[in-house]
């Protein structure tokens, strides 16, 4: 029992020391809770004022970040302007002292410090940019002198004729130079470098370099175009001219040479899009100077046409071709070539009417023809022009393709066709079928020509019909041996008329010429009369017995047949003797004797067979037998 209220008391003991703490423990629960809502206050109130301290720590710290930046600009606007000496001693100085490569790098650093400075508009920097654009200013200066004394080492005139007959090439720059020029150019045909020393669209350096290679170019090929004038006017001036006479040619192989030669120093100095323009101002001079040698030939030309048109057509065709080469090489110059080339490209168009005319003027000034019958020098003249006409080829397809077929009758239509002021490509133009055609056409209008106003003066100056039938038929011979001994006769065989009417010709003059030999025709025909029952025989197989028809023939027929034997005779040898006087060409003359062998020898034959006995063989009437006047037509061959 009292085991268990010891235990008890004990118990009651533990209870009230665990409320006791249990009460302690309470008591600090609620200081820790008062502890904790001040606590909670306190950091409201710290929050609250840390809360501007740190916006205003952001805002310091955004301002310090702007201020390093703004000290780094200035840093680095000073910069250059405390390098100005630096840049100066070196602008200052001479660049091949300095060394190009150096000069040309203090050059590129003051442009970028012009440019730094000149973005920021601060009134600081005003002084130090004017500064720095008077360096540039004087370093471009330095720069284009360099790049004038380099050129200048290059300029002396060469003498065209030693490259052009040893078929060398022209010569160009040094590959050391062309590069060193081409250095400087890059720097001088910059903006900034524009902006500072030149306001054209050249840069200073083509500028220099087209006055200075320009004068070198003209003065290369001066002695060429004062060859061009007077070997163009050296011959006589009746004298047709002969292709290839003429220093045109040679003086246009030296531009070619030379152009060439000198794109490839312009390809190699300047950059691409300067090559047009480079090549344009460089060549100017010389192209001047050649336009102009141009404008005296085509003086000469003018005033000596019916010569020298051909000289015309062969400065077309050298210059064009030459100028569709250069073109091809360059891209450039066709239209100076085209401009330089227009007034003898006129002209040679207008001669082609001019020349037409020519033959209508000169024939109808004739005071006289050949009393013989003989051609006369101006058809060999003509046909020799036509035939120098087929030594230009392309020009005249270009020059008739543009008038139109048969617009060469008149000048007027020539003046009127139209003109074209660029250059016409040669190479564009069919010389084929057609163009042959044209030239075929041309050439048979200026034969007709020539032979129709010979026709028509030879019925005022000729009264005899057979002498204008012999001189037609002269000149037709003339004509036709001259085409078929030449080039005329590959460009007529395209024409299907021009054989026709050559051939027509030759009948016409045949046919004046025969008319004088109708009369000892007309003196073998006779009127046969048939006694009833009975009739002669004809026929290959019929044997005429000369002795019964004379016995049947009554004394007034008789007397009539002997006065037609007499007046054959007398015709007959008058005839032969003014054809053996008449001078004619081979082969007119035996182109007549056959006609007229082909005439009177059958009316002869059968003449002579029915009435040779008129005389009983004693010759008195019956002066030729067949056998002798056969002979005799023979002779007349």
């Amino acid at each position: 029992m009292k085991t268990r209220d010891a235990a008890h008391v004990e118990e009651s003991a533990e209870v009230e020391v665990l409320i006791a703490e249990a009460a302690k423990l309470d008591g600090i629960s609620r200081q820790i809770r008062a502890s904790l809502g001040r606590l909670e206050g306190g950091s409201r109130l710290v929050k609250n004022a840390a809360k501007p301290v740190y916006s205003n720590t952001q805002g310091l710290q955004v301002m310090n970040d702007n201020i390093d930046k703004i000290l780094d600009a200035i840093d680095k606007m000073l910069g250059p302007s405390e390098d100005k000496g630096r840049e100066e001693r070196i602008i200052r100085a001479d660049p091949d002292r300095v060394g190009l490569p150096d000069y040309l790098a203090s050059l590129k650093r003051i442009d970028r410090a012009l440019c730094q400075m000149s973005s920021t508009n601060l009134r600081i920097n005003q002084q130090a940019i004017g500064d720095f654009n008077e360096l540039l200013a004087e370093g471009n200066n330095q720069l284009q002198a360099l790049f004038r004394s380099t050129l200048a080492e290059n300029v002396q005139p060469v003498e065209p004729l030693h490259y052009i007959t040893k078929d060398l090439p022209f010569p160009v720059l040094p590959l050391e130079r062309a590069s060193k020029l081409g250095t400087i150019d890059s720097f001088l045909s910059s903006t900034a470098a524009r902006d500072a020393s030149y306001s054209s669209r050249e840069s200073p350096s083509v500028r220099i370099y087209a006055e200075m290679r320009g004068a070198y170019l003209s003065g290369s090929l001066h002695n060429l175009s004062a060859a061009s004038i007077s070997t163009s006017k050296r011959k006589a001036s009746d004298e047709i001219y002969r292709q290839g006479t003429s220093g045109i040619g040679t003086y246009a192989s030296g531009i070619e040479g030379i152009f060439s030669a000198e794109f490839n120093n312009i390809s190699a100095i300047f950059s691409r899009e300067d090559w047009g323009l480079a090549f344009e101002a460089t060549c100017r001079k010389a192209l001047a100077e050649f336009a102009k040698t141009l404008r005296e030939l085509n003086m000469h030309i003018k005033s000596n046409l019916p010569t020298d048109c051909f000289l015309a057509y062969e400065i077309v065709e050298i210059v064009t071709n030459v100028g569709y080469r250069i073109d091809q090489l360059s891209g450039q110059l066709k239209l100076p070539f085209a401009d330089a080339l227009k007034p003898i490209r006129e002209t040679a168009k207008s001669s082609l009417a001019e020349l037409i005319q020519d033959v209508r003027r000169r024939v109808s000034s004739m005071q006289s023809l050949p009393l013989d019958g003989s051609a006369i020098p101006f058809t060999s003249e003509v046909v020799t022009r036509m035939q120098t006409m087929t030594l230009y080829p392309q020009t005249l397809a270009s020059i008739m393709a543009s008038l139109g077929d048969g617009n060469w009758q008149s000048a007027a239509s020539a003046a009127n066709s139209t003109s074209s002021t660029s250059l016409p490509s040669l190479k564009s133009v069919d010389v084929g079928a057609d163009s042959s055609q044209l030239l075929a056409h041309y050439i048979m209008d200026t034969i007709d020509t020539l032979l129709s106003s010979l026709d028509a003066k030879t019925r005022v100056l000729l009264k005899s019909r057979s002498l204008s039938g012999v001189f037609i038929a002269n000149n037709v011979a003339v004509i036709d041996r001259m085409i078929r001994s030449s080039d005329l006769s590959n460009v007529l065989s395209s024409s299907s008329t021009a054989s026709p009417k050559i051939e027509s010709w030759r009948k016409k003059g045949t046919s004046a010429y025969l008319e004088s030999w109708r009369e000892p025709c007309s003196a073998l025909m006779d009127v046969q009369y048939i006694k009833r029952g009975a009739r002669p025989p004809s026929g290959s197989n019929g044997i005429i017995d000369s002795a019964d028809v004379i016995k049947q023939l009554g004394s007034k027929d008789k007397e009539s047949i002997k006065e037609k034997f007499k007046n054959f005779n007398t015709s007959f040898d008058e005839l032969s003797a003014k054809h053996k006087g008449m001078q004619m060409e081979r082969e007119v003359r035996s182109s007549l004797a056959r006609e007229v062998q082909a005439m009177i020898e059958p009316l002869y034959a059968r003449f002579w067979d029915r009435y040779h006995e008129i005389d009983k063989g004693k010759g008195k009437y019956v002066k030729y037998d067949k056998g002798s006047l056969s002979a005799q037509l023979a002779a007349l061959g």
